[in-house]
């Protein structure tokens, strides 16, 4: 029997058990340090993450003067809370209305606002949805779950390496008591994508 910390991986997805081995061989060559490899994960989980773009939509939420700011140069008001991207990379904030829902996609790669959702999901590189999402965006966005109106327009925004666009997403009802630390936990990453809605205050 062999004692290695990987022997029961193989209910891992295979882009997820390629990396796993490509991390135990470099490890086991001395190549990299696992330490830092969990602080970077870390880092792109908790700090550099979708946390930080669901403090944007609350504050945003919250303060009118904020959103207004938002809406006109989102590059600016996403940096005054401490979240940046890449130099030249500027933010554009789209916002969910009644009559119109807002998604992203980036069909010539997989262009993301790290600074704001983190690490992409598979899903937003993948091909098919990179293509289908423009040519059918409603059924995309039925087969994510989420079923609008048919009154209500979709809007599909194409990332750019040079533009990158955050969802506002609309404030959900019966959270007008809630502050803006509690609003953040409302907030997921696909509906700043665009291919969800916050979460329902409990």
């Amino acid at each position: 029997m062999h004692d290695h910390p990987h022997d029961h991986d193989n209910n891992l997805d295979p882009m997820t058990a390629r990396v796993r081995a490509l991390e135990t061989i470099l490890t086991d060559k001395g190549l990299v340090d696992p330490k830092a490899i969990d602080a970077i994960v870390d880092t792109y989980e908790t700090k550099i993450g979708p946390r930080n773009g669901a403090k944007v939509i609350a504050k945003a939420w919250t303060n009118p003067d904020y959103a207004d700011w938002l809406a006109k140069d989102a590059t600016a008001a996403i940096a005054d809370l401490g979240f940046t991207g890449r130099q030249g990379e500027h933010m554009q904030a789209v916002f969910n209305t009644p009559d119109q829902h807002n998604v992203v996609v980036c069909t010539l790669c997989s262009c993301y606002p790290w600074s704001v959702l983190g690490l992409p999901p598979v899903w937003y590189k993948s091909p098919p949805y990179r293509s289908r999402v423009v040519l059918e965006p409603r059924a995309v966005l039925a087969e994510f779950g989420l079923t609008l109106p048919e009154t209500t327009k979709i809007r599909v925004w194409d990332s750019t390496a040079e533009v990158r666009y955050l969802v506002i997403p609309m404030r959900p009802e019966g959270t007008e008591n809630m502050d803006e630390s509690a609003l953040v936990d409302l907030v997921t990453r696909d509906a700043m994508i665009g291919t969800g809605l916050p979460q329902v205050a409990s």
